[in-house]
């Protein structure tokens, strides 16, 4: 009678061990996939932090594959953010987008979608320069900030990564008043 008890225990431990390193296993796994973790896969920069109403600001956005095979795929858009859409008083519009290996598509509204020359090798870069104008009717005190939305396929179609990457504010001032 003990021997089978024992033997029970003994069976119920080793399965709850093998239960639990089958559950973990997967989750490393998965980790070590992620070999682009390290470099952002998208960078923002804005030439100027504050303009006024009748300017332009230009965002250059860089993409850079990090992963170790070719991107077959990549979906790109870039959207005002929450607290933007709220300004009502604020305008303005995407005027152009210039890139090389890069269409865009969108420009004279406020959101724009990009269209990548495939395939972009291991560690290419595309880089793509948006500019905003500012209307000239356009509120003050507020802040202008997009957000992009990418997503892309890489190892032959078998793994994707996506995100969301913020770019720089600005900061839409008025001139002060002349006395």
């Amino acid at each position: 009678m003990r021997i089978t008890h024992l033997s029970k225990a003994i069976l119920t431990a080793l399965l709850t061990v093998a239960f639990a390193l089958g559950l973990s296993g997967p989750a490393t796994a998965a980790g070590q996939g992620n070999t682009g973790a390290a470099a952002a896969d998208l960078t923002f920069t804005a030439d100027q932090q504050s303009v006024t109403p009748g300017s332009t600001v230009n965002f250059t956005m860089t993409f850079t594959n990090n992963q170790e095979t070719d991107i077959w795929f990549v979906y790109q858009s870039v959207q005002p953010t929450w607290l933007t859409t709220q300004r009502k008083d604020l305008k303005y519009a995407f005027t152009s987008c210039t890139a090389d290996g890069v269409t865009c598509s969108g420009t004279g509204t406020t959101s724009v979608g990009m269209n990548y020359a495939i395939p972009l090798a291991p560690g290419a870069t595309r880089t793509v320069t948006l500019s905003v104008q500012i209307a000239a009717d356009s509120g003050c005190n507020g802040n202008i900030g997009f957000y992009s939305y990418l997503y892309y396929e890489y190892n032959g179609g078998q793994a994707t990564k996506d995100g969301v990457f913020n770019t720089p504010e600005t900061r839409v001032v008025c001139a002060p008043a002349t006395s």
